[in-house]
């Protein structure tokens, strides 16, 4: 089991080494010449130079790969050029920010979804089921950045139920509830869907009819035997739910002027902060591919029948 995660952590240095290359090589894609975007269309030639010298710019790409690497290794992701603050200790600052949405989203999404889910597998072709199966297609196909603008109109300005934008610390908890529904609507449809179709193709096996014929409760029969063997699936959604939802929070923060990861990333394209820019692409690579190890590794300790 041991040598199995050491050898899985092993297996995501190169995917993180790539991400990095991935990263750098996406920040010099941006047409234009860093150094002017940075300072604007009015600096003068000499002051454009002067900075290109100063961060390396004039340098070729493969030098100035090598030195963000060896800087990125050791947690130096730069300055913000906009607030000259590190831009890992700006990340850190919104991290507790953009984790208490994504906690709140996923358990909204999980405490209405598999119960629901699972309701529809019980229920299923009665109007229990095909509510809550259109309700999730629903919550599929509507964009998250619409059903946050809805959700603000409606119970934020037109009945004033929640407030529109703010933090926990400004305006109390009331402000975590919209932006938590608004970005956990989309994996509460997907778990709701796949509990369902899993929970379907349990209950059609021979240890649930043979639990059922030797009397057992139904809720018995459901929740030790149905369900748990049905979760495997539901569990790799949850957790890639998570992670989308731990870097995926852009538009929903930046809607409700939420002071998360996401919201300082979109005002840094505004400002043109490349390296804020670079810094928050490359946390937000390196939070999908961390949850995905942990996933990995947690598949062992809930079906011990998983070969590794």
């Amino acid at each position: 089991m041991w040598s199995y995660i050491v050898n899985r952590s092993l297996q995501t240095i190169p995917v993180l080494i790539g991400v990095t290359l991935l990263t750098f090589l996406l920040f010099h894609a941006i047409p234009g010449d860093p150094a002017r975007m940075m300072l604007g269309l009015r600096a003068n030639i000499a002051t454009v130079e002067s900075l290109r010298q100063q961060w390396g710019y004039d340098q070729p790409l493969p030098v100035q790969y090598w030195r963000f690497f060896k800087k990125a290794s050791t947690g130096d992701l730069g300055r913000s050029t906009y607030t000259n603050r590190l831009v890992l200790g700006e990340i850190a600052d919104r991290a507790p920010a953009t984790a208490m949405l994504a906690v709140s989203s996923m358990l909204f999404a999980i405490v209405v979804g598999i119960p629901a889910g699972v309701l529809s597998a019980l229920r299923r072709n009665t109007w229990i089921d095909f509510g809550a199966m259109i309700v999730s297609l629903a919550g599929i196909s509507i964009p998250i950045f619409f059903l946050a603008i809805l959700l603000l109109w409606i119970f934020g300005y037109a009945l004033g139920w929640f407030p529109l934008t703010g933090y926990v610390s400004d305006v109390g908890w009331l402000a975590l509830v919209l932006p938590s529904v608004a970005l956990g609507t989309r994996p509460l449809a997907i778990l709701a869907r796949l509990t369902r179709s899993s929970m379907l193709e349990v209950l059609r096996q021979d240890y649930i009819l043979t639990a059922r014929a030797k009397g057992q409760m139904e809720w018995l029969v459901v929740f030790r035997h149905a369900f748990r063997n049905a979760f495997n699936p539901v569990f790799t959604a949850l957790s890639g739910s998570l992670a989308g939802l731990l870097v995926g929070s852009f538009f929903v923060e930046y809607i409700f002027r939420w002071p998360g990861i996401g919201f300082i990333a979109i005002e840094s394209i505004k400002q043109r902060d490349l390296p804020m820019i670079q810094g928050t692409v490359l946390v937000a690579a390196f939070v999908f591919v961390v949850v995905n190890l942990l996933v990995d590794i947690g598949y062992r300790f809930l079906d011990p029948r998983v070969k590794l």
